[in-house]
């Protein structure tokens, strides 16, 4: 269903902090972990890049909810974390890596959970956010300049992309219809490819992101991205129920970020996606 940011102030009020509506059908809220100081391959990570919770409400014509979404915790707080998100009926997809090597371990659980009363989803997130360092909500202040090539990034990705703080993004969706489960998802929903870059100066960026495809596009994929240069972090599943059967991978590369993007492009060629706007 179609909805406005009007229809969420309940889930606002629980989760503590109020979101942005996606392509009028996502209720979107980001937490970034501002409390947390990370270093990977020597360069501190920004919240924006790589240190991020988020999570998307949707509603249906028969009166539910669907959450997903993608939280960032310590190694310290993971265990705690998902034991009450498992209390509260939030269910746990998938865990793993966004970064190589970095200090202090941070991890990745992917979480869902439908139902009839979104207050309980969202107070079922609360739970588990409150048990980390996960700081209060901060105003959002203008985009930060930065001496990146935003037009050469664009042009080899084929794609405008928005800043996000200080970094930049460029996203890209699946063309299918994805469903979870018997609940079809609205488009970006879960199926988006993310390519963010962190400036670093001198036209150099640090890269993190992720790349969705399906099986078939996987070894075409990866390929590519080690053709570029680009690292490979992480290869496996958000959801439990999606059909067609989505994979991910995460990957991480420094350098020269209009040659990074180009390094990016086979990849995108390689997968059934448009980009997201």
């Amino acid at each position: 269903m179609t909805t406005t940011e009007s229809d969420w102030t309940d889930v606002a009020r629980t989760l503590g902090r109020g979101g942005n509506m996606l392509r009028g059908t996502i209720y979107h809220t980001p937490f970034p972990r501002g409390d947390l100081h990370v270093v990977s391959d020597g360069i501190v990570i920004t919240p924006a890049l790589a240190l991020g919770t988020h999570v998307s409400f949707v509603r249906y014509a028969d009166g539910s909810t669907m959450v997903m979404g993608d939280v960032a915790v310590t190694e310290d707080e993971l265990q705690q974390v998902s034991d009450a998100f498992q209390s509260h009926g939030i269910a746990l997809t998938a865990l793993h890596k966004h970064l190589l090597a970095q200090t202090p371990d941070i991890w990745w659980t992917h979480v869902h959970g439908h139902g009839y009363d979104e207050v309980a989803l969202a107070r079922g997130l609360r739970a588990g956010f409150d048990l980390t360092g996960t700081p209060p909500a901060v105003p959002t202040g203008p985009p930060i300049p930065n001496d990146l090539d935003i037009a050469g990034i664009e042009a080899a990705l084929g794609a405008k992309g928005s800043p996000d703080g200080v970094v930049y993004k460029v996203v890209f969706a699946r063309r299918e219809t994805i469903c979870d489960g018997h609940l079809v998802l609205p488009p970006g929903l879960g199926s988006t490819s993310a390519f963010i870059f962190q400036p670093l100066g001198g036209g150099r960026a640090a890269l993190s992101g992720d790349c969705v495809m399906l099986a078939e596009e996987v070894q075409d994929v990866l390929g590519a991205l080690r053709r570029g240069g680009i690292k490979l972090v992480e290869l496996h599943n958000h959801h439990l129920t999606e059909n067609p059967r989505l994979f991910f991978t995460h990957f991480w590369a420094v350098g020269d970020a209009v040659e990074l993007a180009r390094g990016l492009r086979p990849a995108v060629d390689a997968t059934n996606v448009v980009p997201a706007g």
